[in-house]
């Protein structure tokens, strides 16, 4: 009894691991690789950092910023239809902010905090990019332009953004607010989860703006199939036409060849007679050869 108490101890103080969901935090792992390009072994990696650096029309740092944005499942339980989502979907500053991101994966899989539209001769591919595999954080600076423009932050993970994991970014005013944004803006295509699927064809079908389609015309009478008619050839072909005016020619020559000859003769005459044509027709096919060989 005790042995099978000390076996099931240990099995539990091993198991534990397994249910404990500790969070890697990555600042301290990034080993730089240049560009603002930090990179880790464990997953983690931030794109385009740049703690330093104004943009062009800022003269000084307008005001330094940290936010912590959490990313995962749970966040998008809340949006009808949303399978991932960051926990804000609006962010606003002003421009020539420090901003530091602290970026957080709740999740077991991989996500990502990109904001595009940057400019390209500071970010290079104009993108400040944070990405997490499994749960865990990691955090990267940027200094925000100069003027108002509304910037798109989202995971580029395969459909995360399309089921949900999108928001925005207002520098300045902003110049506008984006499609989809869980709620902040409205869908391009609107959910409706009441809407039959003939329905759906139908609406689909308006806002294409397709002619109408033919009504089918069913058919409830066919035309009556004829017969195949296969003609049975004559028992009198042209062969046997030849055949028999061959016959009536030769009869009376072999008639009279044949008089008075018994059967056993009549067969060896014609052996002999065929043994004579193929030995001439033999000879006949070697002159020929020799004589086009010369």
């Amino acid at each position: 009894m005790m042995k099978l108490v000390s076996v099931s101890v240990f099995a539990a103080l091993f198991s534990l691991p397994t249910f404990a969901q500790d969070y890697q935090d990555h600042d301290g792992m990034l080993m730089n690789h240049g560009e603002g390009h930090l990179m880790d072994m464990a997953g983690g990696m931030v794109m385009g950092n740049n703690p330093d650096t104004l943009p062009g029309g800022c003269d000084k740092i307008a005001e330094t910023k940290e936010i912590t944005v959490h990313a995962g499942h749970k966040y998008a339980e809340k949006f009808p239809g949303r399978m991932f989502a960051f926990d804000t979907q609006e962010f606003q500053f002003k421009p020539c902010t420090k901003l530091t991101v602290h970026f957080i994966n709740d999740d077991n899989v991989r996500h990502q905090w990109m904001m595009h539209g940057l400019p390209k001769y500071l970010y290079p591919k104009g993108m400040f990019h944070l990405e997490v595999s499994g749960p865990a954080k990691i955090s990267g600076t940027l200094i925000l332009p100069p003027g108002d423009k509304t910037y798109l932050v989202h995971c580029d993970i395969a459909q995360h953004m399309e089921k949900g994991m999108k928001a925005q970014l207002k520098v300045g005013k902003g110049d506008g607010d984006l499609p989809s944004i869980p709620n902040v803006t409205a869908n391009v295509v609107a959910d409706d989860y009441k809407i039959t699927l003939p329905e759906l064809l139908e609406k689909a079908h308006a806002e294409a703006n397709l002619p109408e389609p033919e009504p089918v015309v069913e058919l409830t009478k066919t035309a009556p199939v004829k017969p195949v008619v296969v003609e049975e050839e004559s028992d009198f072909s042209g062969v046997t036409v030849i055949g028999l005016l061959l016959g009536v020619l030769v009869a009376p020559f072999l008639a009279k060849k044949f008089k008075g000859m018994t059967a056993t003769e009549i067969v060896a005459y014609l052996f002999d007679l065929t043994n004579s044509l193929i030995e001439l027709a033999i000879t006949t096919v070697q002159r020929l050869i020799k004589s086009m060989q010369k």
